[in-house]
């Protein structure tokens, strides 16, 4: 483990017996993940917020099958009123189980401003209470509501149109490049670009048989804090999605062909490292442009636990020069 990481408060109090994926429940769970993972995070975030006026914050109300989700719209502010932006649409990490639309919140504040992009963050459903495929169904909504409604976000899709996230959102990202890719209605609008932080992409029980031998990090790190094998199996038992479906285990998709460029972070000692690293490599052969970065000596979601750290610094810089990449500003 990373000397930087190895005594950080989020270590320190969760150390033991305590787990962030709790056998009490989803309840406790979710008061774990927002203790030791949301609130530092945001505290920390909230200490280096761009300064008020230089962009708009606005939430709206989606209707979906059954009901209805939030997301939060963060804007620009800009000298010309009438510049328009391109737009990320993002989804937070917590294992389709925990988390929220503040985990990221001021982050995204930060992105909004620092690349001029407009931002849509998704507050989707969460199992168990909704299991799979509503967060699926729910994100694909969305992304149907932005490019309905891209004057409310002053986006121009054709300087744009990515989607990002961490985890469980990096996943929903996998699902909806290919739903998306293949549905008309995104005809003339295509995604452009997508932002996969430590993405599952494939559930261990459904590795295809040509690759299973390159999946090694499911044993590897399972026991490798913060996330372990054990953790992630609740995760994946509340969420109830069957393996060998795509929507729940993307590399299986017939084809990768006409997907968005790919910005891939992985980390050495996650249990979910090779599904980022093995999905790279499907995406490449299938003529996708990827870029793939791979963090050393730290586990997943590490710069989540300890954003202080200079190794969660060099990790923000590398979310911000791959974004620069997927709109095309720089070459690598």
């Amino acid at each position: 483990m990373n000397a930087e990481l190895a005594h950080s408060p989020a270590d320190a109090e969760t150390s033991g017996s305590t787990e962030l994926v709790s056998t009490g429940g989803v309840a406790e769970s979710r008061a774990l993940f927002d203790k030791f993972v949301t609130k530092p995070y945001v505290a920390f975030h909230e200490s280096i917020l761009p300064a008020k006026g230089t962009y708009d914050v606005q939430d709206h109300l989606v209707a979906v099958e059954g009901g209805e989700i939030s997301v939060r719209c963060l804007v620009p502010v800009v000298e010309d009123a009438n510049e328009t932006f391109p737009v990320l649409v993002f989804m937070h990490g917590g294992g389709m189980c925990l988390g929220s639309i503040e985990l990221d919140d001021y982050a995204l504040r930060g992105w909004c401003v620092k690349h001029k992009i407009s931002i849509v963050n998704v507050d989707y459903r969460l199992a168990p209470e909704h299991p799979f495929p509503t967060a699926v169904n729910d994100c694909h909504t969305a992304l149907k509501w932005v490019v309905s409604n891209t004057p409310l976000l002053k986006g121009d899709l054709s300087k744009g149109f990515i989607v990002g996230g961490h985890s469980a959102g990096a996943y929903l990202c996998a699902v909806l490049v290919h739903i998306a890719r293949d549905d008309p209605f995104f005809e003339g609008r295509r995604l452009t670009g997508q932002l996969l932080r430590e993405p599952t992409v494939c559930r261990y029980q459904a590795y295809p048989e040509s690759l299973k031998h390159k999946f090694r990090s499911i044993e590897e790190n399972k026991d490798v804090p913060p996330v372990t094998k054990g953790q992630l199996d609740r995760l994946r038992a509340w969420y109830n999605g069957p393996p060998t479906d795509p929507r729940c285990s993307p590399l299986l998709y017939p084809s990768h062909e006409g997907l968005p460029r790919a910005y891939i972070q992985a980390s050495q000692l996650d249990v979910l490292r090779d599904d980022g690293l093995v999905y790279a490599e499907v995406l490449k052969e299938a003529g996708v442009e990827v870029k793939v970065e791979l963090y050393p000596d730290v586990g997943h979601g590490w710069y989540y636990n300890d954003p202080t750290s200079a190794a969660s610094a060099r990790a923000r810089e590398g979310v911000d020069e791959a974004l620069e990449w997927l709109l095309g500003r720089r070459q690598s």
